[in-house]
């Protein structure tokens, strides 16, 4: 059996708990929760199960020296004492990234050079030569965090961020981050045993998530690369095992509905879920909340609509009285999950919500709320025995923060009243160069062309919005889509 080792598994804010269960069900020993990260042990294995699987982590690092320093030069001599030739060689590019947390180191920027300074000055000594810097694309991420005086140096395994799955193809101004959305629904307990719907969809990434999440593909299977394939002890046939068994996924027995108001979004949606490969589960089409009809099935609904921030709306209350309303008249019995960031906007649902869980999207504090939807008077509701919070969510709520008190929202509303281009949703498009493939590129794509080989036709399956348009047609895309092309949005 191949010797454990320490590992991290980096993650947003409040998603540290579910990042731990996915860590938990792949196997991984000594899990400690930490802020915004999760430590484990594991072997090599384990590590490329948890690039290559988990939904909820942004990075996987490898820690190969713990120490502690209070100067530069504490950082300096501690990195130049370490034997780097196991790790690079003349042939080799790398980069450092820093995380700081210091009273005595207040730039990464900084902490980097010393850290390269360090590695190079190491090479001259030693062969007269230096290994070279690459920003771009490095053989070799290294990752510094320091907390006070207490140092971590990583192997980055990851590379690229994992919340680049590799199917984004176009982008919707500020649409949701990926390894975000997949903990969002992971957090609702859904279970792929109904319908999951989306009514402001965006660029479609909670209803490809959730299609992942019903059909246990792993996220991974879009990625071109990792960073631990450039290492010299990448283990290639492990590797090749772990991407090429699908035993674990699964048939998925309901569907997935996305919706949005503009077209623009729709159209983007679209082209992310056939690069997915996901069209046979997930249906795209243009419609207005305000139109939407009680579902023949039961259904979980998941959203989030403009805050007012990044995406203007004229009139954000009124949106959000709109969302009240549709989800009591039209989706009686169900469960509804709403992601905002303005205590105010929630206050215009007008409904209890069972739970909040505080959540960061961006740098945006949120919360996100479930809502038990039901038919009648709440009072008859609970006559028949029925409750709006379990217990365990009533212990939760008692945990949770509310909402800070010295926003100024109210008054950046009137003024953004003014702006008469302004929608539910205003969007900004961005398109990307298509680039050369790469790096096993042939054995994924294969996977995904047989997916798609046969499903040319629109799905003409009932669904919740009861419109008479022909929905949105196009071209079938020609093999698979190069990950490579960016998001349009920062890490």
């Amino acid at each position: 059996m191949e010797q454990e080792f320490e590992l991290i598994a980096k993650t947003f804010m409040g998603l540290e708990p579910v990042l731990a269960q996915e860590l938990t069900a792949l196997g991984a020993n000594d899990i400690e929760i930490g802020r915004r990260m999760v430590s484990f042990k594991g072997d090599k294995e384990l590590m490329y199960r948890a690039n290559f699987q988990l939904r909820t982590a942004i990075k996987v690092l490898k820690p190969i020296k713990h120490f502690k320093a209070t100067t530069a030069d504490e950082v300096y001599n501690a990195i130049k004492a370490m034997d780097w030739s196991q790790y690079l060689d003349l042939k080799k590019s790398f980069a450092v990234d820093s995380v700081v947390f210091s009273e005595e180191f207040r730039h990464s920027k900084f902490v980097s050079y010393k850290v390269k300074d360090a590695i190079v000055d190491q090479f001259r000594e030693k062969t007269g030569q230096r290994p070279n810097i690459s920003v771009t694309n490095p053989d070799i991420r290294l990752n510094m965090h320091i907390a006070e005086d207490k140092c971590t140096l990583s192997l980055d395994s990851s590379g690229e961020s994992l919340h680049r799955r590799g199917y984004r193809q176009e982008a919707v101004e500020a649409p949701l981050n990926e390894v975000l959305a997949a903990g969002m629904i992971l957090m609702t307990g859904w279970k792929a045993d109904c319908d999951f719907i989306d009514p402001m969809c965006g660029s479609g990434t909670l209803p490809i998530e959730a299609a992942l999440i019903a059909k246990n593909i792993a996220p991974g299977v879009f990625r071109k690369e990792y960073a631990f394939e450039k290492w010299p002890d990448f283990d290639e046939e492990l590797f090749d095992r772990i991407y090429n068994d699908d035993s674990q996924e699964r048939e998925f027995n309901h569907h997935i509905y996305g919706y949005d108001i503009d077209m623009a979004a729709v159209a983007k949606a679209s082209l992310n879920v056939k690069a997915a490969g996901l069209t046979k589960v997930i249906t795209i089409e243009q419609a207005d909340f305000k139109d939407f009809k009680q579902p023949g099935e039961p259904a979980l609904m998941m959203m989030n609509p403009p805050y007012g921030e990044r995406i203007s709306t004229p009139d954000i209350f009124g949106t959000y009285r709109m969302i009240g309303e549709t989800l009591k008249r039209q989706f009686k019995n169900n469960t509804a999950w709403v992601l905002s960031y303005r205590q105010e906007c929630f206050d215009q649902i007008g409904l209890k919500p069972s739970i909040k869980i505080p959540l960061y999207n961006g740098s945006l504090e949120c919360e996100f709320r479930k809502y038990q939807m039901f038919e009648g008077k709440f009072k008859e509701f609970r006559s028949e025995g029925n409750q709006i919070k379990t217990d365990e969510e009533k212990r939760a709520m008692a945990e949770k923060h509310r909402f800070k008190k010295n926003r100024d929202f109210k008054k950046r509303l009137d003024e953004e009243e003014e702006n008469e281009q302004g929608d539910i949703r205003s969007f900004k498009f961005h398109s990307f160069a298509r680039k050369d493939t790469e790096n096993n590129y042939e054995r994924r794509r294969d996977r995904f062309d047989r997916e798609e080989r046969d499903d040319r036709r629109t799905r003409k399956a009932e669904h919740p919005f009861r419109s008479k348009g022909k929905g949105f047609k196009r071209k079938n895309p020609k093999g698979f889509f190069d990950s490579r092309e960016r998001d349009a949005y920062d890490d």
